[in-house]
């Protein structure tokens, strides 16, 4: 599953790159042409999103190191750094480009508009290759979040692989981008006004900004360590309650290592009438069913506690309020 899913998160990521690279160069010609300021602030966002390909391909390749002595949870996280960064380069590459292009539209000098037909072309050309790495990073998420039995807004809510979230979203920007930048310079044309223009790249910039928040928010809470898929979590939770050694389970907790990389830490009561050694034994049992059952369960730790230890129960009311593990 992981390395499916891998595979094909690298082959989402190399489309949307060369896509955005030859969109890039394009509109970069166009803009020097026309002089538009919304067709600049969109040469600035492929730029970006080209940024963005590359630092994603490097979070690919550098997350899938194995554990070591340094790091024995492994590199998982790593993906999730990179993602970051990717959102910090298309706020400060592409965004806060796009407002100075629109502000200095808006409040300088007017400028003369000149060939808006190789724009419109541009543009044109544009959306037919987006919309090619768009259907790609689409198909990817609407599988995966069928094979989890959920919506794809809830998958994208809860996914563990930035990558193809990233370019899903910044390509479904870079749609939404053209056909504002197609908006202010006919808007330009037919009024000749470079105010729309101008007005048009602001509203570029602010929809890479909140592209960009998005995504920062999202790899920011699954560095911090987010728990993980909440029916894994219930999985988790009723099979342990249900083994025949284990009197209550009496905390539970999850988080994400990476990508399809799960560390699940339990605290159990186990009845009385077993000894040390079987206790062992049923440790070792029970983490190798969780690892089966569950293929993201790379980490398994299990804690003989008993359910009636006053402070252990303020800290897992504290954590979560009423819920309670176990009946």
């Amino acid at each position: 599953m992981a390395s499916e899913n891998g595979g094909e998160s690298t082959l989402t990521v190399l489309l949307a790159g060369g896509v955005n690279l030859a969109i890039a160069v394009l509109k970069a010609i166009a803009g020097v042409i026309t002089g538009s300021s919304a067709m600049m602030s969109e040469a600035a966002h492929s730029v970006a999103d080209t940024i963005t390909e590359v630092l994603l391909l490097t979070a690919l390749r550098r997350s899938g190191r194995p554990a070591d002595r340094v790091h024995p949870f492994g590199y998982g996280k790593e993906r999730y750094f990179w993602a970051l960064l990717a959102a910090v380069s298309i706020f400060a590459s592409g965004a806060m480009f796009a407002f100075y292009q629109g502000v200095t539209t808006v409040f300088g000098e007017p400028v003369e508009q000149e060939s808006p037909l190789v724009a419109y072309g541009v543009l044109a050309i544009a959306f037919a290759l987006e919309s090619v790495s768009w259907l790609q990073a689409l198909r990817q998420v609407r599988r995966e979040s069928a094979e989890e039995h959920r919506s794809v807004a809830e998958h994208l809510r809860l996914i563990d692989d930035p990558a193809p979230k990233t370019v899903l979203f910044e390509d479904s920007a870079a749609l939404l981008g053209i056909l504002l930048a197609f908006a202010g310079i006919g808007l330009h044309h037919v009024t000749g006004s470079a105010i729309w223009d101008g007005l048009a790249s602001i509203a570029i910039g602010a929809l890479l900004a909140v592209v960009a928040y998005t995504l920062g928010r999202t790899n920011r809470g699954l560095l911090i360590g987010r728990q993980a898929d909440p029916v894994l979590v219930r999985g988790v939770r009723d099979h342990l309650a249900a083994a025949p050694e284990v009197e209550a389970l009496v905390d539970l907790q999850t988080m994400l290592l990476g990508t399809d990389q799960v560390l699940v830490c339990a605290r159990l009561d186990f009845v009385d009438t077993i000894n040390a050694g079987e206790l062992e034994r049923v440790c070792v049992r029970l983490a190798a069913e969780l690892s089966t059952r569950f293929h993201d369960v790379t980490e398994v730790f299990l804690e003989p506690v008993p359910r009636t230890d006053a402070a252990l129960r303020s800290a897992v009311l504290e954590r979560y309020g009423d819920w309670k593990p176990s009946a």
